[in-house]
């Protein structure tokens, strides 16, 4: 079966992002959430509807180690297979493999400068060169700035859009933009915001910066029991 036939549409389309990449080319697009809402199936649902568009996805985490990560993949792939009803799909599951390169390190051995050498040696083996980056993770502190313009280069040189995990915390006033107070002062360089939230009702996800101002849904809700977004 080719991935055309196995289409996953970009899960927040409802929400107003109706380009199935969501963010430009260089662009940095944001999922925030408090700790244990869903941030990692969030990004990795939308890592999976990218690779399967044929799209090369690096996915960078300074919490998980590459098992485990794998595993939200290999598990969120067989359970959106399932909600499609189409039975078995193992021979697409080892294809899109390839388009995927996971990189496990440490919070503080990350650096911009050593990411970019280590890509340029994947890219110079022809072993990878990214589509989409996510750095799941990163801390959004006062030095993050400085960071995410370190990055624009880079995801400038790939044509390369980078997604964040923000983690936020209860009860922290907005910052003066009205957004999480993790985006004061890079604002200006995120293209996209979305944010996770628990509600009476579940745990809903709600578009904040980004997409097209008209909505078909206000907010998307969480299946606690898969953890994949409801359609």
């Amino acid at each position: 079966m080719a991935n055309d036939d196995i289409r996953f549409d970009n899960p927040l389309k409802q929400l107003g992002f109706e380009h199935d990449d969501i963010i430009p080319p260089g662009g940095f697009g944001a999922v925030m959430a408090r700790a244990g809402l869903g941030k990692t199936s969030v990004m990795v649902q939308l890592a999976l509807s990218a690779m399967l568009r044929g799209k090369r996805v690096l996915h960078i985490s300074l919490d998980d180690p590459v098992k485990k990560i794998n595993l939200w993949y290999k598990e969120l792939f067989q359970l959106l297979v399932g909600r499609k009803n189409i039975g078995p799909q193992t021979g697409l599951w080892e294809s899109i493999l390839t388009k995927r390169f996971i990189m496990a390190l440490k919070s503080n051995d990350f650096n911009v400068s050593k990411l970019e050498k280590r890509l340029t040696d994947l890219a110079d083996q022809d072993i990878f060169s990214p589509d989409v980056i996510v750095i799941d993770g990163l801390l959004f502190d006062e030095s993050i700035r400085h960071t995410m313009l370190d990055l624009k280069p880079l995801a400038d040189g790939y044509a390369s859009c980078i997604w964040f995990t923000v983690h936020i915390h209860r009860h922290e006033p907005a910052g003066p933009d009205g957004l999480p107070v993790q985006l004061t002062g890079v604002h200006d360089l995120v293209d996209a915001a979305i944010l996770i939230h628990a509600e009476d009702k579940g745990i809903m996800v709600k578009k904040l910066k980004g997409g097209t101002a008209s909505n078909e849904r206000e907010s998307l809700m969480i299946d606690p029991s898969t953890m994949l977004i409801k359609a």
